[in-house]
This record gives structure tokens, sequence and C-alpha cells, in this order.
């Protein structure tokens, strides 16, 4: 029984494959020379399937059509000559189990297959084929569970996934919120730090105006008591009377900074006030606990 593509592939005239095939107005395809044998005993020229009248004379060959004729009768060939022994040009119909290869009659009563086990070709062909079928249902059930196990994977491909961008915003959350606190905790420390700062220098300005009030005063005292000390005898001696009284009813000391200072030898005044506050400073700054003030003004904020 001819095959679908086979009858596709057939002339309508001569049943057979086409042979130079033309296309006609109407779409159909004839051999060329089954169009003109057909004309010939016809007045009036028309498609032989539609009755269709041709106008023309002209008979366009159909490319596509001829180049797959060919094809297919290339292959048709090519099969037929495999279906055929090699040896002897007979029909391989049986079926050596001994060489396990197809053979015809004739090879059948050689003396190369004598004494061996001939099986009809399609009897064989079936018998292997059942081994095969046999062998190919494991491999099935080996490939299904290969597929789920491909489908599960790209599953948990996926939650991971999925899992990691969750995870990564909760660190960028987490993270975002520490740096936050640092900032605060940084802008905290740096306000106490400036007010500690401006409140000690503060201070420090206060004592130094004192001290330099006092260093004035002292001054003016030195420069009178040595203008006296270059007087006269009789002079000095009428004065003296009078300066030590003055001398006598002035402070003892200068600032309390000077007065503190003037206990330790071979220091200035007003240095352990420095070094007082440099210790306070830097005690300030290395408490861990120490946060700052909750308020600064708006000036040190960063713009």
């Amino acid at each position: 029984m001819a095959s679908k593509l086979e009858e596709d592939l057939s002339c309508p005239v001569c049943l057979d494959i086409f042979k130079d095939p033309v296309i006609l107005s109407c779409c159909h395809s004839f051999c060329r020379e089954c169009v003109k044998d057909s004309w010939k005993e016809k007045e009036n020229k028309e498609c032989p399937v539609c009755k269709r009248r041709q106008s023309k004379d002209l008979l366009p060959s159909n490319f596509t059509l001829k180049n797959l004729c060919e094809s297919f009768v290339q292959e048709r060939d090519q099969r037929a000559s495999e279906d055929l022994c090699s040896l002897h040009s007979e029909k391989l119909k049986l079926f050596c189990l001994d060489h396990q290869e197809p053979v015809c009659v004739i090879c059948r009563d050689s003396e190369k297959h004598s004494k061996h086990t001939i099986r009809p070709i399609d009897e064989a062909a079936g018998q292997h084929k059942k081994k095969l079928q046999e062998t190919l249902e494991p491999v099935k059930k080996k490939l299904n569970v290969f597929k789920e196990v491909e489908v599960k994977f790209d599953q948990t491909a996926e939650h991971i996934q999925v899992q990691a961008r969750h995870t990564e915003r909760q660190i960028k959350e987490q993270f975002k919120k520490f740096h936050q606190f640092l900032e605060e905790e940084e802008e905290a420390r740096l306000c106490a730090l400036r007010e500690e700062e401006e409140q000690k220098s503060q201070r420090m300005k206060e004592e130094m105006e004192a001290l330099s009030r006092e260093i004035a005063a002292l001054s003016h005292t030195v420069r009178d008591t040595e203008d006296e000390l270059r007087a006269e005898d009789v002079s000095f001696l009428k004065n003296y009377k009078l300066q030590w009284k003055e001398s006598s009813s002035a402070p003892a000391g200068g600032s309390t900074a000077a007065l503190r200072s003037s206990d330790r030898p071979g220091q200035t005044p007003g240095q352990p006030e420095l070094q007082h506050l440099e210790q306070d400073e830097g005690h300030g700054l290395l408490q861990s606990g120490h946060s700052g003030p909750k308020h600064c003004s708006s000036s040190l904020h960063p713009v």
C-alpha cells in the first residue's frame, strides 16, 4: 500500500511519481507529458481534474514539487537497495540468529549459513523489538524519575533565590538601622564634646583674665617698690612705714590658680589648670557609657 506522502507526490493522470511536474492556472499539478497527451485528444485545453479551461499554452514548471519528488524517489530507491542482498540481489526475507544478520533464500542454502538457525525476518524483528522494548521500560522509568528530580531541583533553586533575596533585604534593613544609630551616636558625642570644650574654655578664659589682673597689680607694686629702693635714704625711710602698711593690707597671693601653683615648685601659674582641662577632656571622650546631651545647638549640626 502506498504511503500518504507517495499519494501526494503522484500524478492524477499516470498515478506515478511526478516527472517534470508543471502547474496549471487552476493550481493543479501534472507531469508535463501527461498534460500534453491529454490535450492532444481534446480540442479545448482544460485541466484533467477540474476541467477548467487554460487560456495559455505555457506550462510553468513546479520546481518545489519537482525537488520533493526527486528526494522521495532517491530515498525510496535507497531503502529498496538496503532490503536486497548485497551478494545475490535477492530480497532479505530471513534472519540468521547465529550471525545476527538478514539473509536471503540463497544465503540460507549456502555453506556459510549451513546448520545455522534461520528465522523469518518479521519474526526475528519482532523478537528483537520485544527485547529492546523490555530494556526500554527501565530507561523510561529512570527518565521519569530524573525529570521529577529535575522539577524538584528547579523548585529548590527558585526557593534558594527567593530566600537569598529576602535575607538580603533583611541584612540591608538591619545595617541601615546600625548606620543610623552610629550616626546619631557620633553626633551626640561630638555635641557633648563641643559643649564640654566650650565650658572649659570659658572657665580657662576667666582664670586667665583674673591672672592677668593679678599680674598687672603685682607688676605695678614691683615697679613702685623698685622706685622707692632707688630713692635717697631719708626719703626712703620716711615712706617706708606707709608702704609697709599698704603691702601688709594687700592680698597674700594672686588668683586661685596662682595660689595653687605657688605651692608646687617648678610650675608656672595656670599650668595645673591646663593639665586638669586636658585630663577632663580625655576622660569625657573615653567614657564608653557617656552618650552626651540629648539636644545640641542647631549650629553644630552638619548642613
